[in-house]
């Protein structure tokens, strides 16, 4: 007896509440930091000046926007995928610069998940990116209204 029926059901079921919980518990903390970065921009820049990124005082303030907005829209599920995107660059810079050393000196999964903030956010972004905001969203929403079927 195949399993496949059984587990295309948890798939229909689980799907649309994991794009939701992802995106209200990604999006408030996006929403959050960018908020906060938005109030801290001269620590922020003097952060990204010492991390060797280019053009900080550019950068700061776009990245502070980027979290907040893209937070925000995460939550409400509007423009899910291109917000995901953009946040994912933000993460892999995130990675690349303020926690490379931490993910060069851990080796084990555990590890890596537990002293590198960014990574979870990241895997839950290309989660989103891939799969969409779900039917509770108001992509969905405006899909529909708009007469296209959307990916639920």
């Amino acid at each position: 007896m195949s399993t496949r029926p059984l587990f295309d059901r948890i798939d229909r079921l689980a799907t649309p509440v994991a794009q939701i919980i992802t995106r209200l518990v990604f999006g408030q903390s996006f929403a959050l930091t960018g908020w906060g970065k938005l109030h801290n921009l001269e620590g922020v820049t003097k952060f990204f000046t010492e991390l060797g990124i280019p053009a900080p005082e550019i950068q700061a303030p776009m990245i502070a926007t980027l979290e907040f907005v893209g937070g925000i829209l995460l939550l409400f599920g509007l423009g899910t995928r291109v917000a995901a995107l953009l946040l994912t660059g933000t993460m892999v810079v995130a990675l690349a610069t303020a926690h490379g050393g931490d993910l060069a000196e851990s080796f084990r999964l555990d590890e890596v998940f537990a002293n590198v903030a960014p990574l979870p956010y990241l895997v839950a972004l290309l989660w989103l990116l891939a799969k969409g905001a779900g039917a509770l969203s108001l992509d969905h929403w405006i899909g529909k209204r708009g007469g296209r079927k959307t990916a639920a």
